[in-house]
């Protein structure tokens, strides 16, 4: 009976101790959504990264598209994504509990069109895709035909997911696009295309994709947001176009000279999201009918995690 009672009791405490890990594996664990894109190497430098300086495990949720990535992220089965900044503030703006706490990169946006085009407008009655009404890509459309005296009511504006942009510029399907990297540069890899105008030549410090978390994992997991915060900006800062390289063959399944030349367009070393340029954002959102009522710079962006 005691050789009896002794194997139970192994078995509680072993049973207990066995619990008690993968209670403790769940709670260090970060679920962030991202498409495999450039714009989202900021978050897989730091997955790989995290672990190892602090214990905490990202989990990365690949998606193919914004949309399954904004179900993901506004219904909670996420903690948070990479994500086009502007489809988040449309979120907040509609209820949803997420904050912004920083930014996915700087520049790194090109207007993309076929060869024959030389200059902006050129582009009158032809079509031109983007991947979402809320984004960056729809606002540097906006841009570049107002800097030709042309409004969106002057072209052919469609939709397209961005794996399919770069082939359907190919066929001659659409004349032009701009769309997050390195589909831009796909596009150039190919002979398809051409690069028009790169964003900086439009909107100087342009906000595009962001990281956001939800309000629920801010709130109830105070100490590893602050981690997780400032390991992405660390290693944003520590992204060299060597090591962004690396991290992009490992998750992004694209030719070599591909994400060379897409690199060479992008940057990860300042992804703290300022309140002057989140102005311009909003004045820009109005502006081009994106938004009414976006989220103001207090209601949205996290910056204090102390």
């Amino acid at each position: 009976m005691k050789k009896i009672i002794s194997l139970l009791t192994a078995g509680v405490i072993s049973f207990s101790m066995t619990a008690c890990g993968k209670k403790s594996d769940d709670s260090d664990k970060i679920k962030i959504a991202y498409l495999p894109i450039t714009h989202s190497l900021a978050v897989l430098e730091t997955a790989d990264e995290l672990e190892q300086q602090t214990g905490l495990k990202v989990e990365l949720v690949k998606y193919g598209s914004w949309p399954e990535l904004m179900d993901a992220l506004n219904t909670g089965r996420v903690d948070g994504a990479s994500v086009l900044i502007e489809l988040a503030m449309k979120s907040k703006e509609q209820g949803i509990g997420i904050k912004a706490v920083a930014l996915g990169h700087k520049n790194g946006n090109v207007i993309i069109t076929s060869k024959d085009i030389s200059s902006t407008e050129e582009l009158a009655g032809k079509t031109f895709a983007i991947p979402h009404r809320q984004s960056s890509h729809n606002i540097l459309l906006n841009d570049v035909l107002a800097s030709a005296g042309l409004t969106t009511d002057d072209v052919n504006i469609t939709e397209l997911a961005p794996t399919e942009m770069p082939s359907a510029l190919a066929g001659g399907q659409i004349d032009g696009y701009c769309v997050a990297e390195p589909f831009g540069a796909k596009a150039v890899s190919l002979d398809a295309g051409k690069v028009l105008f790169k964003s900086e030549e439009l909107w100087e410090d342009s906000l595009c994709c962001g990281l956001v978390l939800t309000d629920k994992f801010i709130n109830n997991r105070k100490e590893d947001a602050k981690y997780f915060v400032d390991s992405y900006k660390n290693a944003g800062k520590n992204l060299t176009k060597e090591k962004a390289m690396e991290t992009a063959k490992k998750y992004l399944n694209q030719d070599e000279d591909v994400l060379e030349l897409s690199l060479q367009w992008i940057s990860y070393d300042d992804l703290d999201i300022t309140e002057e340029n989140y102005n311009i954002l909003i004045d820009k959102v109005k502006t081009y009918g994106l938004s009414d009522n976006p989220p103001s710079y207090t209601d949205f962006v996290k910056t204090d995690f102390e």
